[in-house]
């Protein structure tokens, strides 16, 4: 019996997942691209974040990732502000209301992954939190560096 290709696997069912989390994220009343989707969670979660530091993320040019923030300015779900340590810098921070958007998405990409899940028998849910998990721990121990490489 020939070993199924697991990354294979891994790669079709992230497809999946993607899809499912896109279509409970693109029925929102607002017009907001998946991308200005990912850069206002982004900003969320990086809170000293700059149009430079943006642009490094998103692997764009500084100048798209400026015309990106004037967009989510204008529709008032980003602000631009003074960093308090260098008046020179300027902070990108989601509004509240942005901050309300990406709660409502994400509330709504969780029910859309509960419904598949409870679609699933319990035993596969729980292997699949086990795996989960442990993809998660390696991937996370790949991106550390170990201490010789970091002593070098």
């Amino acid at each position: 019996m020939e070993r199924p290709d697991l990354a294979a696997a891994i790669d079709a069912a992230a497809e999946a997942l993607v899809g499912v989390l896109d279509s409970a994220g693109s029925r929102h009343r607002l017009a907001v691209s998946p991308t200005q989707l990912r850069v206002l969670a982004l900003l969320s979660s990086r809170p000293e974040t700059n149009v430079n530091g943006l642009a490094e993320l998103l692997d764009v040019v500084p100048s798209s990732a400026s015309r990106l923030c004037d967009r989510l300015e204008a529709i008032g779900l980003l602000r631009r502000v003074a960093d308090p340590r260098d008046r020179r810098e300027v902070r990108l921070e989601p509004t509240t209301a942005a901050q309300v958007l990406l709660g409502e998405v994400r509330a709504r990409r969780h029910e859309a992954v509960r419904a598949v899940l409870d679609r699933m028998p319990v035993r596969g849910q729980q292997d699949l939190l086990r795996s989960l998990l442990a993809f998660a721990q390696a991937a996370t121990a790949a991106e550390t560096p170990d201490a010789s490489t970091r002593s070098a």
